[in-house]
């Protein structure tokens, strides 16, 4: 079986970034095998498991002791080794980092600026709009952009080729902001 196989079947406990924002936040960062990313808001691990697989090293940060104990298992079913997992406030996370990525309610409550290197990006995942412009008005970071991902799959067979009746659309916003 194959990681993507595996990686659907972890367990859940919170809702899960999807593969259509994980690919957006890979590819607008330029994360790579020589970066080191954090992310807070872990969940049940599916952003830092898919993330295991580009970078050298994942600082997860989950404050719920039940998620934590989530992602906890499923790395190891999933059997990474490059994410160190913290059952803590991101505040007090200590790492700098290429990347961090902020899947949480409030995140202009977080001054990490120190823990990004420079030219680093810091990517917000925020379900509402309301969050996104609260966010943009708060940070001293750099905007670089805001997107959302729409994924449309289509059916195609012998006698038809077209968009299927039903879309993935909104899960969230994606802020990029650099430390310049």
């Amino acid at each position: 079986m194959d990681f993507i196989d595996k990686v659907r079947k972890i367990k859940r406990g919170p809702a899960v970034m999807i593969s259509k924002d994980i690919g957006a936040i890979i590819v607008n960062t330029g994360m790579g095998k020589k970066s080191e990313v954090m992310e807070a808001g872990t969940g049940s691990g599916m952003l830092a498991a898919h993330l295991s697989r580009v970078v050298k090293k994942v600082y997860g940060y989950e404050r719920r002791e039940d998620f934590y104990e989530i992602a906890k298992e499923n790395f190891k079913k999933l059997k990474i080794r490059n994410i160190d997992l913290k059952n803590e406030d991101v505040k007090k996370a200590k790492e700098k980092v290429d990347v961090i990525i902020l899947d949480l309610a409030n995140p202009w409550d977080y001054n990490l600026d120190k823990n990004l290197n420079e030219n680093g990006f810091l990517v917000c995942y925020s379900p509402n709009i309301t969050q996104v412009k609260e966010l943009v008005e708060k940070t001293k970071l750099k905007f670089v952009k805001m997107i959302e991902v729409i994924e449309r799959e289509w059916i195609i067979d012998e006698r038809r080729a077209r968009p299927k009746n039903m879309m993935l659309g909104h899960t969230g916003f994606l802020v990029f902001l650099r430390k310049v």
